[in-house]
């Protein structure tokens, strides 16, 4: 589990909750917005860390038994609410693994917190959210829970109304790029294509780097771009013919193309 120092970029919403702590003015209730792999769960399990140290460090220690227990994902009051079906947050989940054990007040003697950690809380049906509304209303002075989601216009607007909400911004191409060529040793030239495709999403950017798929897309597409002038129209449909054998995704081709 990643401290706040270790994520790239996200100054703003780490001041804030870093602030919050510091100031102990922490909210019951917040929520990350941001697209897939822009960091959310990294912010939240930071929060989540600095929240319980038994050195009220604001970074989180690292070295107390609580920090530790955070480190291995093992701490007894950092809990990560899951969910069967994969579209959705049922209203038994909620109950189950929020309301049915938030009343209980944290299990070690040096937690000042309960956090409770909602990945793509987006999926939470109607019921499941008028569920967790019940207890963000009325929660316990140690609750806080963290919604995680890709999309928070799915929430009630009861939801977004007592939640403080900390979006997520796109990080900056050089920022991406410095941290493919510096931490994963990244040619610079090839950083500078998986930066600006991934358009500010470090998560993207990484996944980018390591995909054998997209390898494959970026060399069809060099050589269709190089090429594209000279080709008649039975060429080019043949070409394309051979992208959709390959199962190139035809939307990230026209986003290359584009790109490039």
């Amino acid at each position: 589990m990643a401290g706040f120092g270790d994520i790239v970029g996200h100054e703003q919403v780490i001041s804030h909750l870093k602030n919050a702590i510091s100031m102990g003015k922490v909210s019951h209730a917040y929520i990350l917005n941001g697209p897939e792999g822009a960091g959310k769960r990294m912010i939240a399990e930071a929060f989540a860390r600095a929240l319980q140290c038994e050195n009220h460090d604001t970074e989180g220690c690292g070295k107390c038994r609580s920090c530790h227990q955070a480190e291995s994902r093992n701490h007894p009051d950092i809990i990560y609410v899951n969910h069967e079906k994969p579209n959705t947050i049922s209203v038994a989940d909620i109950r189950e693994q929020i309301n049915g054990t938030i009343d209980i007040k944290p299990y070690n003697t040096t937690s000042r917190y309960k956090v409770y950690i909602v990945d793509e809380a987006e999926k939470m049906n109607e019921q499941a959210q008028n569920a967790l509304l019940k207890t963000i209303e009325e929660p316990p002075s140690y609750a806080v829970i963290l919604l995680l989601t890709t999309n928070q216009e799915a929430f009630l607007p009861t939801i977004l109304s007592r939640c403080v909400q900390l979006k997520l911004k796109p990080l900056r191409d050089f920022t991406v790029k410095k941290y493919l060529t510096d931490t994963l040793h990244v040619e610079e030239a090839d950083a500078d294509i998986y930066a600006a495709f991934a358009r500010g999403n470090l998560g993207k950017a990484i996944s980018l780097a390591s995909s054998e798929d997209f390898k494959l897309l970026h060399g069809e597409m060099l050589h269709l771009l190089k090429h594209v002038k000279e080709m008649d129209i039975s060429e080019l449909l043949d070409y394309i013919r051979k992208m959709k054998e390959e199962n190139l995704d035809i939307y990230e081709c026209l986003d290359f193309m584009q790109l490039w």
